[in-house]
């Protein structure tokens, strides 16, 4: 029987982090579990009997899960390693809103015996494939969980696009970018951008330009089977795509930016069973008191 295994990425720069992921580790280890790290990891975390592997995309290959220990910014660093290989991915939380996180590590304990157990059920995540062309030869390949992003260069100025959806043009907009986005990345970018909240059951691409000099710059939900390209227009601004904001290629005029639904999701674990609508409430915040809801609906207290 092979043994199981399990890949942990840390924030090593919070010491949360650190000791957080120490204690899972020799959990786990001590159950019996392989458990992997980062080799630039593995001297910060000071445990005996892991395994340091070297960062690249066979670091999670035949582990079950991956386990990020941080913010939703480190959970999109460790989704790198977990979606070659097909391994479930766990965030737990040490940051402040932790979106895409499901454990707390206030909880670590219960978290162990469910990883142990087996006993989390996960979720497929759409993702963005991005293909970069110039002069109609490819410069560039890369993908994203949240988000692809056009920006500018330079603060002082603003990039000229032409949007294009499904081979059709759709808008020319001058600004400072605009935010291709997943259900996953409409509470991320998109929505600091004026996007819309979309819950992750739905299968659907957003648009969202950046701060659009335009009569016509809503933000827009198109099919998951599109396909969106952006073009460059010359402009003397510089400018990047961004893959959830960790990764770049840098751009020219009359480049072109094509985005489609990624081949490959990442697979989420989720321990609880709370709704969509529960989890936004809770991560900002939102105001219900009052709510009385339908007759057999516990009201939330006044």
């Amino acid at each position: 029987m092979t043994k199981r295994a399990v890949l942990l990425v840390v924030h090593t720069g919070r010491r949360a982090a650190v000791s957080t992921a120490r204690q899972l580790a020799e959990r786990i280890a001590g159950a019996g579990c392989a458990v992997r790290v980062l080799g630039d990891e593995a001297a910060a975390l000071k445990c005996e009997g892991v395994i340091p592997v070297e960062a690249g995309p066979s670091a999670a290959a035949d582990a079950e899960l991956v386990v990020a220990f941080g913010g939703d910014g480190t959970l999109l660093r460790a989704a790198e390693f977990a979606r070659p290989a097909g391994a479930a991915l766990l965030g737990v939380n040490i940051g402040h809103v932790g979106f895409l996180a499901e454990a707390d590590r206030s909880d670590l304990e219960t978290t162990a015996e469910r990883i142990l157990d087996r006993a989390y059920d996960v979720e497929e995540r759409l993702t963005l494939e991005v293909t970069v062309l110039r002069d109609k030869a490819v410069v560039g390949q890369d993908w994203a969980l949240n988000d692809v992003t056009v920006e500018k260069v330079a603060r002082e100025r603003m990039l000229d696009l032409v949007v294009e959806v499904d081979g059709r043009p759709l808008s020319r907009w001058t600004g400072d970018g605009v935010v291709c986005a997943t259900p996953t990345g409409s509470t991320a970018y998109a929505f600091s951008a004026g996007g819309p909240v979309v819950w992750p059951s739905v299968q659907a691409l957003l648009l969202v330009p950046i701060s659009a000099h335009a009569l016509f710059a809503r933000p827009l939900v198109v099919s998951p089977e599109s396909l969106i390209a952006v073009e460059l227009q010359p402009t003397p601004a510089g400018a990047l795509a961004f893959c959830d904001g960790r990764r770049t290629t840098s751009l020219a005029a009359h480049d072109r930016v094509e985005i489609t639904r990624g081949r490959l999701p990442v697979r989420l674990v989720r321990l609880h069973a709370d709704p969509f609508t529960d989890r936004l409430v809770g991560k900002f915040a939102l105001p219900v008191r009052g709510w009385r809801g339908r007759p057999d609906d516990d009201p939330v207290d006044d």
